[in-house]
């Protein structure tokens, strides 16, 4: 027996996923994208697809090559698609990880990957360090600064031409995330251009968002979930995503009421907790 979408078929452009993500940016390039729901501070779509260029560039420079292997180890903040999208417009692969894994558990997923670059937080730099000296990792970028890494932000200064990079949206790889372990060690997905492109066309035809919109990104960038409906939905449908480093109810409702949230994007947990907490009647 077939079944079949009460939505109409969808058409999946042959194209690389970032020129597929920023293609309707010019249309509110001033508008925030990514709000980081702490501090505030915001990244408009023009200075995520800018920054995109300018660490692309300067990855290039640095010998990032196409097939070489850049890890994201952050919570959810605003770079988060800057580095995502410098890599991918070069052809590279991030590897997205939980920066709550142990040093073991890092230094797997990074010597599995053979990933050349990571980027991280200061909290989390430490454990990064440990487990890169056990990987083939070359460089450690951080947002913000800490001794024994590189600023990300001096990756932000360098503004030469992009190299042109052929891509097979059928065959190349751009991201590698890993499942969760539970029938064993984490297992690296591969999943290329088309692939990814194909997630982002497929949650359009009940996805009715766009400028004006705005929802809460609390589900982790490193998951596929928070990946493909936040980071880069967000980029590709003009609504902007109210960043946060991690749960916490009060401060999500909190932001909620703050930032006037449209949409939300929950998991049955936090489904819960809004069921049964007393604060949210505030």
């Amino acid at each position: 027996m077939i079944f079949r979408s009460p939505y109409p078929e969808v058409a999946i452009p042959e194209v690389p996923f970032s020129e597929f993500v920023f293609q309707h940016v010019a249309q509110w390039q001033d508008q925030p994208a990514f709000i980081d729901g702490l501090s505030g501070r915001a990244l408009t779509f023009g200075q995520v697809a800018d920054g995109a260029r300018l660490v692309a560039s300067s990855l290039a420079k640095r010998g990032l090559q196409k097939g070489d292997v850049f890890a994201i180890c952050c919570p959810n903040v605003p770079e988060y698609a800057v580095a995502f999208h410098a890599v991918a417009r070069l052809g590279g692969i991030i590897t997205p990880m939980n920066p709550l894994y142990t040093p073991d558990e890092l230094a797997f997923q990074l010597h599995d990957t053979g990933a050349k670059y990571v980027l991280t937080v200061p909290p989390f730099l430490e454990n990064v360090a440990t487990a890169a000296q056990r990987s083939p990792v070359q460089d450690i970028f951080v947002l913000g600064e800490a001794a024994g890494a590189t600023p990300f932000a001096t990756l932000m200064q360098h503004s030469g031409p992009l190299p042109a990079i052929p891509v097979n949206v059928h065959t190349d790889v751009v991201v590698l995330p890993y499942s969760s372990g539970t029938s064993g060690r984490p297992k690296g997905v591969m999943l290329t251009h088309y692939n990814m492109v194909s997630v982002l066309r497929q949650i359009q035809p009940g996805l009715r968002m766009g400028p004006g919109d705005r929802t809460v990104g609390m589900l982790p960038f490193f998951h596929i979930f928070g990946m493909n409906v936040l980071l880069h939905n967000t980029l590709y449908r003009g609504y902007t995503c109210v960043t946060m480093p991690r749960f916490d109810l009060v401060q999500f409702l909190e932001l909620v009421q703050q930032h006037s949230i449209t949409h939300l994007f929950i998991v049955p947990p936090i489904a819960v907790g809004l069921a049964k907490a007393p604060v949210v009647a505030n």
